[in-house]
């Protein structure tokens, strides 16, 4: 099986709660490193940016009894220091806190000399203070596991609703740290400090419309305690994109086929086709039936074009799979089956058959998936499937996953069993696009993929994929470079324009 792993650096590994909860209390029980001085970092570490980067004058802190409050009352004494005025709002009253929230309390206490520190024991008794330019949550946590409640929720509808920038500790109060789901409300936040470990909910359907900017803050938490992590976060600042090196013939600098293209849906084979020749490789063989051979010849001069059959066939037919299995024979070289394939009965038996034969590392994409889900993908036993990359959007993946108990997880999750299960790398399309491996790692993006939700989008990432593939890059640093090649032109373009993209603006 081909090794998938790619090696985060711990800064962006993502913590689901257990493994959060369990790295914090290891940290206390067998480093010696009290909580009280996790906090103290944590929250030093919020507070000194926040001085850094913001003027700031009066901040409303919105409190709970637990950690959260915490680090929230240790931002609040490093800014009081600066002369920053405090109103403190404890939600379900000061006393019955957690020690160490209660513990820093009391040292906030003792910083109160010019009377600039306001306490209010309830939400009932919160008197707004006549001008106030920022709150802080730190009411509920990780540990949130049912609906936001009572005062609780009247103070996040509260925040929500005014102009101040709202700043989160470690997580936004109502979004679920796992999931992303929203518990009843959520805190929409500027920004979220997250301490120690980056929460897996930050990323994940509502989280990154609460979060705000994710500000990851450091804590001194042994390296080896976080080795169970499966999940990480991709990024370009440490996954770092090569630039392939020309060979000295076109057939040494990277060859891809592409079994694409079917009478009406030509547009999808030449959208991948432009998209993987931009990447630079030496030669791109479109594989096509005969009958569309005409539209190629005109919108795809630089690729070859390979056609099969007569010049009545406008889709692949089963009678077609030995001719192209000749021509996948002819170079090394990486293949992309599925863009306009189409689906008839006829195309779904010959794409059978050249998966059951070919051995070339292979991106499935479109109607190849549609074909590939007509039949058990465990039945392609002649394959060197570790080397698959299958590239569906949200109903494609379901439709592939034929296990109703896969079906009922999250996105996440059955990507992750999906993908070690059947021996493939999956890069799920949507928000976040998710990266399965199989070897049971997941990765994540960190931008707005919801762009690429446009017909002939996904096109361009099979060709960007797929020409990475073709270089001899593994599967999921394929997928990787693919994903983030396409944050890069997106953030290109949105800084020249303000409408939506169009796909061929990221060829």
């Amino acid at each position: 099986m081909v090794k998938e792993t790619l090696d985060a650096p711990y800064s962006h590994y993502l913590f689901d709660t257990e493994l959060s909860q369990n790295i914090d209390r290891r940290t206390i029980e067998e480093m010696g490193i009290d909580g009280f001085t996790l906090m103290e970092i944590a929250g030093s570490t919020a507070a000194k940016i926040l001085l850094q980067e913001k003027e700031l004058t009066h901040g409303v802190y919105l409190c709970g009894k637990g950690n959260n409050a915490g680090d929230a009352l240790v931002v609040a004494r490093y800014l009081l220091q600066h002369n920053v005025e405090t109103t403190i709002v404890f939600l379900s009253g000061s006393k019955d806190l957690s020690p160490d929230t209660q513990k820093n309390l009391k040292l906030l206490k003792k910083f109160n000399s010019d009377d600039k520190l306001t306490f209010f024991d309830s939400w009932e008794q919160f008197t707004l203070p006549d001008e106030f330019d920022f709150i802080v949550d730190g009411m509920l946590g990780t540990g949130l596991t049912s609906n936001v409640r009572g005062d609780y929720t009247q103070a996040v509808e509260w925040a929500n609703r005014q102009q101040q920038p709202i700043f989160a500790m470690d997580i936004p109060t109502g979004l679920h740290a796992d999931s992303g789901k929203t518990m009843g409300c959520a805190i929409e936040s500027d920004t979220t400090f997250t301490f120690g470990g980056r929460k897996l909910g930050l990323y994940l359907k509502d989280g990154p419309k609460k979060a705000g900017s994710i500000r990851y803050c450091e804590l001194p938490f042994p390296n080896e305690f976080k080795e169970d992590c499966n999940t990480y976060l991709l990024d370009e600042s440490w996954v770092q994109m090569k630039t392939p090196t020309p060979g000295q013939h076109k057939y040494n600098s990277g060859v891809l086929y592409i079994i694409a293209g079917s009478e009406g849906l030509t547009g999808a084979a030449i959208m991948a086709a432009k998209s993987a020749w931009a990447e630079g490789l030496g030669a791109i063989i479109l594989i096509c039936p005969r009958g569309v051979l005409s539209v190629y010849e005109q919108a795809l001069p630089s690729i070859i074009k390979k056609p099969v059959g007569h010049r009545d066939d406008y889709h692949f037919k089963a009678d077609h799979a030995n001719s192209v299995l000749k021509i996948l024979s002819e170079k090394e070289g990486a293949l992309l089956l599925g863009p306009g394939l189409g689906r008839e009965e006829s195309t779904v038996r010959f794409v059978n058959e050249i998966l059951s034969q070919n051995n070339k590392p292979t991106v499935i994409d479109a109607d190849g998936l549609w074909c590939l889900a007509q039949v058990e993908i465990e039945n392609f036993s002649k394959t060197d499937q570790s080397k698959w990359v299958l590239t569906p959007h949200p109903g494609e993946l379901h439709r592939l996953v034929s296990d109703t108990g896969l079906q009922e997880d999250s996105r996440l999750q059955t990507v992750r069993k999906y993908a070690q299960t059947v021996g493939v790398t999956i890069l799920a399309k949507g928000m976040p696009g998710i990266v399965g491996t199989p070897e049971g790692k997941s990765y994540l993006t960190n931008y707005n993929t919801r762009y690429f939700s446009r017909a002939g989008s996904g096109d361009v990432l099979a060709g960007k994929i797929s020409a990475h593939l073709a270089f001899g890059q593994r599967p999921t640093v394929s997928c990787a470079y693919g994903l983030l090649n396409g944050k890069q032109k997106l953030e290109h373009y949105l800084k020249h324009h303000q409408d939506l993209p169009e796909p061929r603006d990221f060829i």
